[in-house]
């Protein structure tokens, strides 16, 4: 078995599982068998791949969006048959998965609308564009991993990878706000009387807080629709999904008990509690 065809042998895969250590990705990765768990790893290598385009802040936006472009003619070449370029370590995964080049197409535009501008209170339906794309559409690459039909994977990305997605915004605040970016709803800042200024000045608001009940009100909307679609119990391997939105919503509720008031400190578990979640939710096929 060549390099290509064996994503365990390709060293974009080894350095993305040696990062993950230790993260709620990783954890949940590890609870399955090789073949999926190498092909998650793929994907995962492959989103930071280009997230670190969007967002290292190396060359000019021109230069990252051709860096991006660049991707997107691998892909090309990848899913025709051609030389696949950096997608190589793709390769075994998209053939083993019927992973659907849409996807990885749309997760580049995701990334490509952070080096377009840098976001700053966008419109709910942009925001929620952004999520389909960076969040959503990663999901319906992973569905096909976990082995679930489309009707109810892709329920389940639209609304797993809009919860992650909206909670990590809420996470992310601060290193959002350093970077000149703020992904919280116009809408909601205009209704909570929050001026729109530059992002640190914006999220220092003494109003913050009431924008940020409504994001974590909309997240937890998502991770109980997720919930419902894997308490039905649809055909696939569950185990990850259903730890990832365990995981996650116990980041929401930390933060929510915490509040956005500033100095606010980057919630994460302790590995008791994240123990603790792995034996009651992850052990169940």
């Amino acid at each position: 078995m060549s390099a290509v065809e064996s994503v365990g042998t390709a060293p974009e895969i080894r350095a993305i599982e040696n990062k993950a250590q230790g993260s709620s990705f990783y954890v949940a990765m590890k609870l399955m068998a090789k073949p999926e768990r190498e092909a998650m790893f793929a994907i995962y290598a492959f989103c930071r791949a280009v997230d670190d385009i969007a967002d290292d802040g190396m060359g000019t936006r021109g230069e990252r969006h051709a860096a991006l472009d660049g991707w997107r003619a691998d892909l090309e070449s990848l899913f025709a048959g051609g030389a696949p370029g950096r997608a190589a370590f793709l390769a075994h995964a998209v053939k083993r998965y019927g992973l659907r080049k849409e996807d990885f197409l749309t997760v580049i535009d995701g990334m490509d609308m952070d080096v377009a501008e840098d976001i700053v209170a966008p419109p709910l339906n942009i925001l929620d564009l952004y999520c389909e794309r960076v969040a959503s559409a990663v999901g319906r690459l992973s569905i096909k991993v976990f082995g679930m039909e489309e009707r109810p994977g892709f329920q389940l990305a639209h609304h797993l990878g809009r919860a992650l997605q909206l909670t990590n915004i809420l996470r992310d605040l601060d290193q959002d706000a350093r970077a000149g970016r703020l992904y919280l709803p116009k809408e909601y800042c205009e209704d909570a009387r929050v001026s729109l200024r530059r992002p640190k000045q914006t999220i220092a608001d003494a109003a913050i807080g009431k924008v940020c009940c409504k994001v974590a009100q909309l997240a937890q909307s998502h991770f109980d629709a997720a919930m419902r679609i894997l308490r039905a119990r649809p055909k696939g391997r569950l185990r990850a999904p259903r730890l990832m939105a365990a995981v996650y919503s116990e980041i929401l509720h930390e933060m929510e008990k915490q509040g956005w008031a500033p100095p606010r400190r980057r919630v994460s578990l302790s590995k008791p509690r994240l123990a603790a979640i792995v034996l009651a939710h992850g052990l169940i096929g």
